[in-house]
């Protein structure tokens, strides 16, 4: 498990702000070191070739004293020295000097004389091959060469190879043609100049470690306090903004970046609690009106599963509000194509649909709901209980229509119905028949035992009107004390069958000992021709008072012969 979680910014800030300052200062100190190594081994170079010059003026110094002897001797003295591992004379073409009579006897030839005596045991022994490059670059330039040698073992040298240059003291013994006479070859160890850079690298190490480290730790303090902390603040209050705790506030600290961007966020926050609050006052207004409300209200989403339910729904509809959810939006009256035709039709605004479910009348409005692009967005349904209204409305039409005394249809309905029936008679080819009546002598039941027996009179006779009638007639309260009655599809003879009943049961009524009589006239579409209405009634009209000129109590029809009962 991770110690670090490099998902947070504040960890990966740290990380790399770390790596950088760790790079950087190992960059730094390698550059040191290496810079040290360079100089120390430049040193070096400095000092052997001082000695490498020291040893060839000295060595020069010795021959030019005329103690060539002793040369050798000086040669093996300084392998004994400290440091140096290497150390010969060397002619130009790389063989050592000092180990035979060569130079000895060309030198004594030079001199004539026998200045140099001879050695007893001459050795030649090659150090450097004829064509070595370092040996070549050193007589043919006149000045010392160095470069690096590594043996068997690993160890480090430095090999100098420093030319002995032909001088004029030179030419008493040696000749001229040659302007390098030999070459000095030293090669000195580097392990003590190695042990130095040690020291070094070590030092370095031991001042680069704990200064990283305070370096990471001060770096990482300050990145922390100046960026990740307010970062971490940041996003916290970013996090629990979300949440909805829109009161977050972020502490605002100096000018840079990073407090603009908590001024931002509280502005933003500060914003959104302002439009939060007002979209909560709203919404708490719109779930007030929408749970107090008597119309009942259903919403679904684009997929017309049902989001809200308010109470009246469930007392309208007579479901529960799961049961309603579950049913979903098309089953709300249990016909699904019947609401699939309203939602269908609502786009034409054809206005509120009427139906009666769970003993209620309902006035339901239902549409698909599309936003600016014409997307569908969900549907609603809103149903008001309009059973009151109805009922109201039902009897405000039978008051309207209905005469108040006797409770038969009155006078407006009697024209609008009369009209309806002869336009569908005429339509179809239908009969259509008229009664129209009134009760004989009536003005004596007022005069003689007042109005109140007229109006006991009149009720008595529109029950029996009633009564005598069929389901598709329509009775009517003509005005005063005559009635008229429609009979739809009926001819003269059945129209003169009913007439008659009617005036049998009128004549076998008895209030308060008193007899009562009707005289009826009849007319029927088509045998009258009748153009309006009104002929009707003027037909039926003339056939009652010629019923009550050929004595009462009796029934006539308009326009025929021999069908009332004195024939």
């Amino acid at each position: 498990m991770a110690l670090i979680s490099f998902n947070r910014i504040g960890h990966r800030i740290l990380a790399v702000v770390g790596l950088t300052v760790t790079l950087g200062l190992v960059a730094i100190a390698w550059f040191y070191v290496n810079y040290q190594e360079r100089a120390v081994l430049a040193q070096n170079e400095r000092n052997m070739l001082k000695l490498t010059e020291t040893v060839s003026q000295n060595l020069q110094s010795v021959m030019l004293a005329g103690y060539a002897d002793i040369a050798q001797s000086f040669a093996n003295r300084l392998h004994k020295v400290e440091g140096i591992d290497d150390f010969h004379v060397l002619r130009v073409d790389g063989l050592e000097a000092f180990g035979d009579n060569r130079t000895i006897q060309d030198v004594n030839r030079r001199r004539g004389d026998e200045v140099f005596r001879e050695r007893d045991k001459e050795t030649e022994e090659r150090k450097l091959a004829a064509d070595n490059p370092q040996l070549l670059q050193a007589v043919e330039s006149r000045a010392p060469v160095m470069h690096y040698t590594t043996n068997e073992r690993g160890e480090r040298s430095l090999r100098i190879l420093a030319p002995i240059v032909n001088q004029k003291a030179c030419h008493k013994c040696h000749s001229q043609t040659q302007a390098v006479r030999g070459v000095i070859l030293l090669g000195a160890s580097l392990q003590t100049v190695e042990g130095d850079i040690y020291e070094t690298r070590k030092a370095s190490i031991l001042v680069l470690a704990p200064t990283l480290l305070a370096t990471l730790f001060l770096t990482g303090a300050i990145m922390r306090r100046s960026v990740v902390r307010p970062i971490e603040k940041m996003t916290h209050a970013m996090k629990r903004a979300s949440a909805g705790e829109l009161d977050q506030k972020v502490p605002v600290k100096g000018q840079d970046e990073l407090a603009q961007m908590a001024g931002s966020f509280n502005t933003m926050t500060n914003e959104l609690l302002k439009t939060y609050q007002g979209l909560r006052l709203e919404q708490d207004k719109l779930t007030t009106i929408i749970l107090g409300a008597r119309e009942a209200i259903i919403v679904t989403d684009a997929t017309d599963q049902v989001v809200l339910v308010n109470p009246a729904a469930t007392r309208l509809l007579g479901k529960s509000q799961d049961r309603i959810v579950e049913e979903g939006f098309l089953k709300l009256f249990d016909e699904p194509l019947l609401m699939e035709q309203w939602l269908e039709e609502a786009h034409a605004d054809n206005g509120p649909h009427t139906l009666e479910y769970n003993s209620h009348v309902l006035s339901v409005h239902a549409a698909r709901i599309n936003d600016a692009e014409g997307k569908r967005v969900g549907s609603a349904a809103l149903l008001r209980d309009i059973t009151e209204e109805k009922r109201l409305e039902d009897e405000l039409r039978r008051l309207s229509n209905t005469d108040g005394l006797t409770l038969l249809y009155n006078r407006r309905y009697l024209d609008e119905a009369l009209q309806t029936e002869l336009e569908r008679a005429k339509r179809y080819h239908l009969p259509l028949s008229v009664l129209l009546f009134d009760v004989d002598h009536f003005k004596r039941f007022n005069d003689a035992h007042g109005h109140d027996m007229g109006d006991r009179v009149l009720k008595e006779v529109a029950r029996l009107m009633r009564a005598a009638l069929r389901g598709p007639d329509s009775p009517c309260r003509y005005g005063g004390e005559e009635f008229v009655a429609i009979l739809p599809n009926t001819n003269k003879a059945g129209a003169y069958s009913l007439a008659e009943r009617l005036r049998q049961d009128i004549e076998r009524l008895s209030i308060d000992g008193l007899r009562v009589t009707a005289s009826i006239g009849i007319a029927e579409f088509p045998d009258i021709d009748a153009s309006q209405q009104s002929r009707l009634i003027e037909a039926a009209d003339a056939a009652m008072y010629q019923a009550k000129r050929s004595g009462r109590n009796r029934v006539c029809i308009a326009h025929s012969v021999a069908l009332d009962q004195g024939s």
